[in-house]
């Protein structure tokens, strides 16, 4: 088994970009949440981290929009928004080509996808690594669901991906990490923005960490898009993660709705049991 972590976060830019102006108790939680996060899958002995998100047509558009797409390059640049915007300045993290192009050959077995060679990352990978990976040293293999352009990719197609992440991780000896990450209920770049329905996020939550499939995908997309706005298509992150990680339970270690980063904020993982690596230094 070399799949040694899964979980999932949030990803909206005011995360960096408005820290300034969250309610400093609840925006430092969060953040400790974070830095727990990073300090597990250090711990996890991950060799490489698979970020499953949603991209926000900074790469693909209407005129190119693949429901599922793996980057397959030696690095990824970003920053592709402004950084004094996003709070992040540029920064340039290693990919892992052949470790890619070997993942890619295992999903396709199961779950068509597309690969890419250049990929500019946009806030949706670039919040999560400057807290998960700060010196953007850790190899990255990014995975992005159409949740922007209909028709969506369906959620049992979402689920499927996960279970071929999953497979094609426990085919290679690399230890890998995987998260997913998206928003749960939040209206972007709308009058509604900052708009945050707790009760639907706690409910979806509830559901992911139990790793409910028949509940994960009972959703609807206009029930979603009535419930928890257009950023709640990112959930098809969320269930890609579940999927992977089929069988096991999960936690929240955080969440808390924070309208001023506009989105339920969260953090949360599932229990793999795959045991920490003795390192000298622990040992």
């Amino acid at each position: 088994m070399t799949l040694v972590y899964a979980g999932v976060c949030s990803h909206a830019p005011g995360i960096r970009g408005r820290a300034d102006q969250a309610d400093p108790d609840v925006r430092d939680r969060f953040y400790v949440a974070f830095d727990d996060m990073r300090r597990t899958i250090e711990a996890s002995g991950a060799e490489a981290l698979i970020v499953v998100a949603a991209e926000h047509f900074a790469n693909f558009f209407m005129d190119n929009m693949p429901s599922f797409a793996i980057g397959m390059a030696d690095f990824y640049d970003g920053p592709i928004e402004d950084s004094g915007w996003l709070g992040i300045d540029k920064f340039r993290a290693p990919g892992a080509r052949d470790l890619s192009h070997r993942l890619i050959t295992e999903v396709m077995e199961t779950v068509d996808v597309a690969y890419a060679e250049e990929w500019k990352f946009d806030h949706g990978i670039a919040v999560p690594l400057s807290f998960l990976t700060p010196e953007y040293d850790l190899p990255i293999v990014p995975v992005n669901i159409n949740c922007q352009g209909p028709p969506l990719t369906p959620l049992h197609r979402s689920w499927a991906l996960g279970q071929a992440l999953r497979r094609a991780a426990d085919a290679v000896p690399e230890r890998l990490a995987l998260i997913g990450t998206g928003g749960i209920s939040h209206w972007p770049a709308t009058p509604d923005s900052g708009k945050i329905n707790e009760e639907w996020d706690r409910l979806l939550l509830d559901r992911w960490c139990r790793n409910d499939r028949d509940a994960l995908l009972a959703y609807d997309d206009l029930t979603v898009y009535a419930e928890a706005g257009q950023g709640g298509f990112e959930i098809r992150t969320f269930i890609a993660v579940s999927g992977a990680a089929e069988g096991a339970t999960g936690s929240v270690h955080f969440y808390a709705p924070i309208p001023i980063f506009a989105v339920g904020c969260t953090i949360a993982s599932y229990d793999l049991g795959v045991p920490v690596p003795v390192t000298a230094a622990s040992s």
